[in-house]
């Protein structure tokens, strides 16, 4: 594998550092600047709004652009929205600030994924793609309960000058490993060119099941403390291993998916999203003992996580006029899946239907996005199924021969 995907890699460490840490972070944050701590949740918000905006916006006016610079300025804008953090003088001026950190989000990992498959032959585009995700993993094992620890230790304002760090060896990487050459810019489609392939029912039928399938996901992981402690009778004070526990997971999850979905990546998307479903309607039962509860969050990591570089390559195959604004469109859909998924599951928690209900609500969800992707590989096969007879004499050519569907 090329070299240049450890750049991408040390990028989306950083970005996944910075957007997890908040929460570990939220009562001093709280503290510090005075305010409460649901009102401090808006942070975690702000950042998300920021991605979901972020993420085409970003995409589709630089998609003329070479692809290197795009994500060297992306990383610079990464940069400045966290050091801007780490100086708010205020909750107005920090909600502001996590906005702009947002913003650069999605669309790192869109033109990212469209940079890492463009340096690997056809079979090995999901692994170059999971290998990219692979710093979002391991930022969940590694750098968010290290920034939080250094947050508790230093003050908040310490970890984000720390996520800002990392930016800027982010840049030195990107522009010391990514070719410098314009083969990385995009077709010359424009704006409305790139807008354009966002109207195609596959691309969004490939955008609803990302946002069902990891909806399933944070439905269940939003809740997830309380799970492992009013159900699995764990303490406060194992939940953050237990937290690092779903980050190898998720880490296997991304290495196997893209390892499979280079083989066959309709299947392993089916497979993945099957398997989520399962574990999440087993929470109720493997939330009743400590070493099954732990078990599951494993589980519930890889299971996730399998399904990330598919479907990243799916929707930026749907769209090949505008991949990287597809692909960045993907980060938003993830991003809608956070908050779309954590509300499902609190309206379960509210109803009163128990503590692990959430995580029956995120099984209901992953069916969803199974029916989802069942719908997209149905539409697939219609649009490359050859043509009748009588269609031909209607139409008056010869079709070509179809591709074969992958998967």
């Amino acid at each position: 594998m090329p070299l240049a995907l450890l750049a991408l890699a040390v990028g989306a460490f950083g970005i996944g550092t910075t957007e997890f840490v908040m929460m570990g972070l939220l009562p001093d944050v709280a503290d510090d600047l005075g305010i409460s701590i649901p009102t401090a949740g808006h942070l975690v918000s702000a950042y998300a709004l920021g991605v979901v905006i972020g993420a085409p916006l970003l995409a589709a006016v630089t998609a003329r652009l070479p692809r290197r610079r795009v994500l060297i300025a992306l990383m610079a804008l990464f940069v400045a929205g966290n050091a801007l953090s780490a100086l708010a003088p205020d909750h107005g001026w920090l909600l502001a600030a996590r906005f702009l950190s947002g913003l650069p989000h999605g669309a790192f990992f869109g033109v990212g994924a469209v940079v890492a498959t463009s340096m690997v032959p056809p079979e090995r585009k999901a692994r170059s793609v999971s290998l990219m995700f692979l710093g979002l993993t391991v930022a969940n094992v590694i750098g968010v309960p290290a920034a939080t620890l250094m947050g508790q230790h230093l003050g908040w304002r310490a970890t984000f000058l720390a996520v800002s760090a990392i930016g800027v060896a982010a840049i030195a990487s990107l522009a010391l490993l990514i070719p410098h050459d314009d083969a990385h810019a995009a077709p010359a489609t424009g704006l409305r060119g790139e807008l354009a392939a966002l109207r195609s029912l596959p691309v969004w039928l490939a955008l609803g099941t990302t946002v069902a399938g990891f909806g399933a996901l944070f439905a269940a992981y939003s809740y997830i403390t309380p799970m492992l402690t009013d159900a699995a009778g764990y303490a406060d004070t194992s939940v953050t291993l237990l937290l690092a526990l779903f980050g190898v997971g998720a880490t296997a999850g991304n290495l196997l998916g893209g390892r499979l979905a280079d083989h066959a990546m309709r299947a392993t998307l089916f497979s993945g999203l099957a398997s989520l479903a399962l574990i999440l309607a087993l929470f109720p039962l493997l939330m009743q003992t400590a070493w099954s509860a732990a078990l599951a969050v494993v589980l519930l990591g890889t299971a996730a996580f399998v399904t990330g570089s598919p479907l990243q390559l799916m929707v930026m195959e749907k769209a090949s006029t505008a991949p990287s604004l597809a692909s960045s469109a993907n980060q938003a859909a993830f991003n809608l899946a956070n908050a779309g998924g954590a509300w499902i599951g609190g309206l379960a928690l509210a109803a009163g239907f128990g503590v692990t209900s959430p995580a029956v609500a995120g099984a209901a969800l992953a069916v969803l996005g199974l029916a989802v992707a069942t719908a997209a590989y149905a539409v697939d096969r219609r649009g490359t199924a050859p043509r009748t007879g009588r269609e031909l004499l209607v139409t008056g050519h010869v079709p070509q021969e179809a591709e074969p569907v992958r998967g």
